[in-house]
């Protein structure tokens, strides 16, 4: 069976379990805190970082979402991710890339090293300026999800493809850590309930993080 080598509020590990869930991919989660740079993971990967999967009787290993997502979409024809026309399979990677490049990098990474990493390692509290000044960027990215909503039925386009669960995943992480504001982005909010209502989405609305408690409507479908 496939291993999951992953972190629960890694952004890119809740990418690759939903769309494992949305495709019915039978896998086992292991738990790999990437800080911790065990020998045994990063001979699986140099670069020490979630996620990972690994099928050990077939003697496989895929490092990283997207490799892992594109694997799965080719090899398991269930619920397809990235699909249509080239033009509409650019816009797909397109946003996948925007929400795994820019909205880690400007949002997602922030909150977790003030929110989780610097109590972790460091019993250190927040700089509440770098917070609020990730919660004013991620104002911004909710306007361009808005944006690309008022003009589509999904993220990238009339199907639900990668862009939607990957900017899910994300979405997903900075909301748990306290980082969105709902008010004034009701397409954003409507999207995301639909995403949050699927069955792939339960395991990680239910999951918590020691010493971390997200926000009350955190795991409610209607909030």
């Amino acid at each position: 069976m496939w291993q999951l080598f992953q972190f629960p509020l890694c952004p890119f590990s809740r990418k690759v379990r939903l769309v494992l869930g949305e495709k019915g991919v039978a896998h086992e989660l292991q738990r790999e805190n990437p800080w911790e740079r065990r020998d045994e993971f990063v001979d699986l990967n140099p670069a020490g970082e979630t996620p990972v999967m690994v099928e050990p009787d077939r003697g496989v290993t895929l490092i990283g979402s997207q490799p892992i997502c594109e694997y799965f979409d080719e090899t398991v024809d269930k619920a397809q991710m990235i699909q249509g026309n080239a033009v509409a399979r650019a816009e797909i990677r397109r946003l996948t890339e925007w929400f795994d490049q820019k909205l880690f990098a400007e949002v997602v990474a922030p909150l977790l090293n003030e929110r989780m990493l610097k109590r972790v390692l460091h019993s250190q509290s927040p700089d509440t300026n770098v917070l609020r000044h990730a919660m004013r960027v991620a104002n911004g990215h909710m306007d361009y999800f808005d944006y690309l909503l008022d003009h589509r039925r999904w993220l990238a386009g009339n199907s639900l493809s990668l862009a939607d669960f990957t900017a899910a995943a994300h979405l997903s992480v900075i909301d748990y850590l306290g980082g969105l504001d709902w008010r004034g982005h009701q397409q954003t909010k409507d999207w995301y309930s639909v995403m949050k209502s699927r069955p792939c989405f339960r395991p990680l609305l239910g999951e918590r993080m020691d010493g971390i408690v997200p926000p009350k409507h955190y795991d409610k479908v209607d909030f």
